[in-house]
């Protein structure tokens, strides 16, 4: 089993910035690739980015370049540095973790940018 804790949601204006943290327990070995989706109201949930143990990172179009992905292996926590942010990207963020058999979630941290 893996645990997944997240923190750093919050509420920020418009073109403010947010890093939002994603610390994993457990049987960490296992896993092969970390993520961060998001879900908002009425929305399905969505693939923001995602990184793997190898170093490759992959975004959603919507916020290449304003996001970034980062994983701190040590710490067995991986980042997400949210920059510009806009009023579209309010949403609850979803740590993810994938294993070769399993995917994991966390509870969600909410982002809220107001214009």
């Amino acid at each position: 089993q893996v645990q997944l804790v997240e923190s750093g949601g919050g509420l920020v204006q418009a073109g403010g910035s947010l890093r939002l943290s994603c610390a994993a327990s457990g049987i960490i070995f296992s896993i092969n690739a970390m993520g961060w989706y998001r879900q908002a109201p009425g929305k399905q949930r969505e693939l923001v980015a995602s990184t793997t143990t190898g170093g490759g990172t992959n975004y959603a179009d919507s916020v290449k370049g304003r996001f970034t992905i980062s994983r701190d292996s040590v710490k067995n926590t991986v980042y997400l540095q949210m920059n510009s942010l806009k009023p579209e990207d309010t949403a609850v963020y979803y740590c993810n973790a994938r294993s070769p058999i399993s995917v994991y979630w966390g509870q969600g941290t909410q982002v809220t940018v107001s214009s």
